[in-house]
């Protein structure tokens, strides 16, 4: 659910609704879902303490700098509908949303090692649903831009600040 709200705000910003920009931040997100609890399951009991313990904290910062830059690139220009100079598809931009709304699947891994899960299997699910739900989120999010446009910059950076904090506050409970 962070990757398709991730994937909403991306396609806020997004100018062309083409294959490609529809795909793309669905591929990115898919691929590190499926990844990270691969990596998690390989790595499995060594780390997990370490894993735990600073994953929240990685994703927390990393969309919230990322937000706060959409908010102060937002409040920079006076027109939002002006281009931030930032593409939205660019690996510099989608490799740290994608890191940061998986971040927290290393433990996952850790915990499919102990059930002996498998791992093949759940990281095709995961990967594949996440793949469908940040691609539904991206023409979704084109629906939304019609409503929101000149705001769909701040409308994204509130976004990914709130999915960094939500991160954040379900490690506390």
């Amino acid at each position: 659910m962070d990757a398709f709200a991730v994937s909403l705000s991306t396609g806020l910003q997004i100018k062309a609704l083409t294959v490609k920009n529809i795909l793309k931040p669905g591929l990115y997100f898919g691929i590190f879902q499926a990844a990270m609890p691969l990596l998690g399951y390989f790595l499995s009991i060594r780390f997990s303490s370490y894993i735990e313990r600073f994953s929240h904290w990685a994703a927390f910062f990393l969309l919230t700098i990322i937000g706060g830059k959409m908010l102060i690139a937002y409040f920079k220009k006076e027109d939002a509908s002006v281009d931030s100079g930032s593409d939205p598809l660019s690996a510099k931009v989608l490799i740290p949303l994608a890191v940061a709304t998986s971040i927290d699947a290393l433990a996952v891994g850790v915990s499919f090692a102990l059930v002996k899960t498998n791992i093949y299997f759940a990281v095709s699910v995961i990967g594949l649903t996440t793949f469908l739900f940040s691609t539904i989120a991206v023409v979704l999010s084109k629906k939304l831009g019609i409503i929101f446009s000149k705001k769909s910059e701040l409308l994204g950076g509130i976004i990914l600040i709130f999915i960094g904090i939500k991160i954040f506050i379900e490690h506390y409970i």
